[in-house]
């Protein structure tokens, strides 16, 4: 999805958007999919293949799963994005593309090239400018919303309208630890929305097991939403060191206004330790 975003704000969004699965391709074949084949190049070959690089061609071509690709493919990607030259199988000259890559994964690169699986020269053309998404347990604010996302999903998908969490499923949802990530987030609540016959869904302790929630494991399970949120505001104020303000204080994180922050500060009875110093005044 942000690959898909990047393509659609840029210069390019007009132009075709590629994806391959790294992962999901032999290695025996990958080359034929990434950069094509001319006809005759090998048995059962009749027609000319444009590849995935010819055809994102004046766009992007997002790569995803890049550590799964094999040694060899990864020579001749190298070569692809220094020279903009796509070599087809069988073929004799090259061709010119013009191709924004986008590249992806979720292994350690940094071990694998320790491991020999991976190039070191390829990690460094592909780490220009390199974007690092939380997991979900580490953007607790964010769950909030994409349970609504996920229910009205879900719900348009089954052709039930009108779904709600009840509180008890939105607090576990919110303490649980995510292992599985936004996978498993999604996963969850289509199953408990299956499951619960009514427009009020639960999610409950048979589809997120106690053992594996809250981000720490010496804070008692909440037992209502508000001991949630409670428990919410005081990590992001822990992590901003109680600052309010500006784009790295608690409000922008919590996505609320500074006053109505400290006005939720109030009735949550949420008060600053006394050993810190004070938060600076808020900006003219």
């Amino acid at each position: 999805m942000l690959a898909q975003a990047l393509h659609d704000l840029s210069a390019r969004s007009r132009k075709p958007f590629i994806r391959v699965n790294c992962a999901a391709l032999p290695s025996e074949l990958i080359k034929n999919e990434l950069f094509g084949h001319e006809r005759g190049a090998f048995t059962g070959a009749q027609l000319r293949l444009a590849g995935h690089f010819e055809l994102a061609h004046t766009g992007t071509l997002f790569l995803d799963e890049i550590g799964e690709m094999p040694l060899e493919t990864q020579a001749k990607l190298l070569r692809v994005l220094q020279d903009g030259m796509v070599d087809r199988i069988g073929g004799t000259q090259p061709v010119s593309v013009d191709v924004r890559l986008i590249a992806a994964t979720n292994a350690d690169l940094s071990a694998a090239i320790q491991q020999g699986t991976f190039r070191t020269d390829l990690y460094y053309r592909l780490h220009i400018f390199p974007i690092t998404l939380p997991a979900l347990r580490e953007r607790r604010e964010d769950i909030h919303l994409l349970a609504q996302h996920f229910l009205a999903q879900i719900g348009t998908k089954l052709k039930r309208p009108h779904l709600a969490f009840d509180p008890q499923s939105m607090a576990r949802l919110l303490t649980y630890n995510w292992p599985g990530n936004v996978r498993e987030f999604h996963n969850v609540i289509e199953r408990a929305v299956i499951l619960s016959g009514a427009s009020r869904v639960t999610v409950d302790e048979m589809l997120l097991p106690p053992v594996q929630a809250g981000p720490s494991l010496s804070r008692k399970q909440p037992e209502n939403l508000g001991e949630v949120e409670r428990n919410h505001i005081m990590d992001v104020l822990g992590r901003t060191k109680w600052r309010i303000y500006g784009d790295q204080g608690a409000a922008h994180l919590l996505g609320l206004n500074p006053k109505t922050l400290r006005s939720r500060l109030r009735k949550l009875g949420i008060r600053r330790p006394s050993s810190r110093s004070p938060e600076p005044s808020p900006p003219p």
